[in-house]
């Protein structure tokens, strides 16, 4: 089978980026033909053997000139529809599987494969990945950057409110751009033409049903993992035990909200491995120590010799990474019960659950975690007994989807 991974980034810049990397290489693996397409940059890792891509956006840079054609190119762009047809003759894929292509490809891309199989007489399938709420809410987030409220007002198609609400980085030029392309497409009807839609967990997937166009196209298939070496745990000994944040630092993540716990623990050790706009206030913590951006085996130790970890999120997270690192590693979680989260951690059973926001139940589980070992054991016990997908073998899920 032959499959053009779609995604506006082709170099490691978040998780859409991890995602379409791991899968590609396992589908390879499995003897299936992918080729990627995306936009032309410096760090460009993977590509197509037409060699064709779209000029790089960079909305923080460029010229003046490019500034001013930008609102219209992420509405509508006769570039990608030009260079993914290049691909689209050259490689004959039998499956197109967009990811995030939202503002630097744009939908348009959707519009030339539909135009490219009708006029070839193939059967190419159109399979999306919902990294995020994009296609429902014009900020992709459902959460509101200047209130930090989630907000689900764009639901059903009522665009406007993206433009009321400032919700694209509190600008009403960007929300204005944000609103008109979300409508454009709206209107164009170009979403029917996707076959399915890989939701990542549970939640996002009620979400996108809400939209009639999705219903019944959608399936949840949590994200895969690399599986690690569970290992023995630390040492229970040991005078340096604490718990671990790792993550971004900033207000939809919870942090806020984290940092008042740890005020309120000062017989309790915390260590925040990441970065964001709250490090100054995490580095004035006194039992709270900021050790910076994680990644690898560092991450892999941090983790490894916390008691447990701390996932706050105030927005409605999908199927987050940092739950089920921590989990394969056999350390429980306290989650906030918000958004894809309570489909990872399983109340008491797993690790401990919180209402989203609430400080003092924050405060609370971490308190009474802590001073129970007995607990703490339970949920390790029962992290051994979960299961989740690698790479491969959530490859060898999608191709049945593929074939469906």
């Amino acid at each position: 089978m032959k499959i053009l991974m779609v995604n506006k980034f082709l170099y490691p810049n978040g998780g859409s980026e991890t995602y379409i990397f791991k899968l590609g290489e396992a589908l390879m693996n499995m003897g299936h033909e992918v080729q990627y397409f995306g936009m032309e940059h410096e760090g460009r890792c993977v590509g197509n053997k037409a060699e064709a891509y779209t000029s790089d956006m960079d909305f923080h840079g460029g010229s003046k000139l490019s500034k001013l054609t930008y609102p219209i190119k992420t509405i509508y762009s006769k570039e990608a529809r030009k260079k993914i047809r290049l691909v689209l003759d050259d490689f004959k894929p039998d499956v197109v599987h967009l990811n995030n292509f939202n503002y630097q490809l744009t939908p348009s891309v959707i519009l030339e494969v539909v135009k490219w199989r009708k006029e070839n007489s193939r059967k190419c399938k159109i399979f999306f990945t919902a990294h995020d709420y994009q296609l429902l809410c014009p900020n992709h987030m459902f959460n509101n950057p200047k209130t930090h409220e989630n907000c689900e007002k764009c639901v059903g198609g009522h665009f406007a409110n993206c433009i009321k609400g400032r919700c694209i980085h509190g600008s009403a030029a960007k929300s204005v751009v944000g609103a008109m392309e979300a409508y454009f497409w709206k209107y164009k009807g170009t979403y029917k033409y996707i076959d399915k839609m890989i939701c990542c967990s549970e939640f996002m997937k009620n979400k996108m049903d809400t939209n009639p166009v999705f219903a019944g196209k959608t399936v949840a298939m949590h994200n895969f993992i690399t599986h690690a070496d569970k290992g023995p745990t630390k040492d229970r000994e040991a005078e340096d035990n604490y718990v671990l944040y790792f993550g971004r630092y900033s207000e939809e993540k919870g942090i806020r909200t984290l940092i008042d716990a740890c005020k309120a623990l000062p017989e309790i050790n915390f260590v925040f491995a990441g970065s964001g706009e709250y490090a100054e206030e995490i580095n004035k913590l006194e039992n709270g120590k900021n050790v910076g951006f994680k990644t690898g085996e560092d991450l892999d130790k941090l983790i490894r010799n916390a008691e447990f970890t701390v996932y706050p999120s105030e927005w409605y997270e999908n199927c987050p990474f940092s739950v089920m690192e921590s989990q394969e590693r056999l350390v429980p979680v306290v989650g906030a019960n918000i958004g894809g989260i309570p489909e990872l951690v399983e109340d008491s059973v797993t690790g401990k659950l919180f209402t989203s926001g609430d400080s003092k139940e924050l405060t609370d589980a971490i308190r009474n975690l802590w001073n129970d070992i007995k607990e703490l054991d339970k949920y390790r016990d029962n992290l051994k007994k979960i299961k989740r997908l690698d790479a491969d073998e959530y490859a060898i899920e999608l191709i049945k989807k593929y074939g469906e």
